[in-house]
């Protein structure tokens, strides 16, 4: 078991250590309070990347919406390049 590079015999000494300095009666609420922390982090970065993401959509389909269509597109091309045939054979 690693976690953040930090060994299960390591683990075990930063418990200890925490034991020590905190005490029985403490030591849950630190932990609780600790739990807290990180699930909230984990809501505002939900949150975060779900409005980057709505942001991103919305930009998507506000440029599909000003580009012309593509058969448009292709039928000016045509048209320019009859057009340049044209003044060519001339």
């Amino acid at each position: 078991m690693n976690i953040f590079g930090i060994g299960l015999p390591e683990m075990a000494v930063i418990l200890v250590l925490a034991l020590l300095i905190f005490g029985p009666k403490k030591l849950p609420e630190i932990g609780r309070s600790l739990g807290k922390a990180i699930r909230g982090f984990q809501e505002a970065s939900k949150d975060f990347e779900n409005e980057f993401k709505r942001e991103a959509q919305q930009i998507e389909q506000a440029v599909k919406s000003a580009a012309p269509p593509q058969s448009e597109q292709v039928a000016t091309a045509n048209s320019e390049n009859n057009v340049a045939t044209s003044t060519k054979q001339s």
